[in-house]
């Protein structure tokens, strides 16, 4: 039919579209999201686990980095989350307890803590990624991989703009020490 927009017009207007950098994180993982998720279908009976988006050189969380994109690993994997469900993927929340856990300001079912886990069901693919930092923001290679064969059966990249989680500061604090940025001129 003519009159129909396909499914990649929309797609491409909508990474056309104008927007301010700041705030715009859960666009850039839609738009990643779009990438990486286009060639597969969901299954009813296909389970699916997102973890956690690590720097590339170290593969692990480093909770003494504290540039701007240091939160970056952890938006993505709860932003994959929400558009892996809003795409009908079956995702699996691995961190659940198996009790509700009272704490003296909130109450939570998550967790960190191995002891406390639920039994995990069976996990059929991982959607995971690399951060690889940069200059003005930073790569994010995202995949999914069967978690049988190790095989990756999707992959997409998208370049996060430094800005997407606050514009820069003239004077921060960071690790307890006072920093200003001088304006370049």
């Amino acid at each position: 039919m003519a009159g129909c927009a396909s499914e990649s017009d929309v797609t491409l207007k909508e990474e056309n579209m104008a927007l301010p950098a700041l705030g715009n994180v859960e666009y850039h993982t839609y738009i990643l999201a779009n990438e990486l998720f286009s060639g597969l279908h969901p299954a009813s009976h296909a389970k699916y686990a997102v973890v956690g988006f690590v720097p590339v050189d170290t593969m692990k969380y480093n909770p003494q980095d504290q540039d701007p994109l240091m939160m970056l690993g952890h938006q993505l994997e709860e932003g994959m989350i929400t558009e892996a469900t809003k795409r009908g993927f079956s995702a699996q929340e691995f961190k659940l307890t198996g009790d509700i856990v009272m704490g003296d300001y909130a109450d939570r079912v998550l967790t960190r803590d191995v002891d406390k886990l639920s039994d995990m069901e069976r996990i059929d693919f991982f959607i995971t990624g690399t951060i690889v930092r940069q200059q003005a923001g930073a790569m994010v290679n995202a995949r999914v991989i069967n978690a049988k064969t190790k095989e990756i059966v999707a992959a997409a990249t998208r370049f996060f703009p430094a800005g997407l989680f606050w514009k820069e500061e003239k004077v921060t604090t960071r690790n307890g020490r006072l920093y200003r940025i001088e304006d370049e001129g």
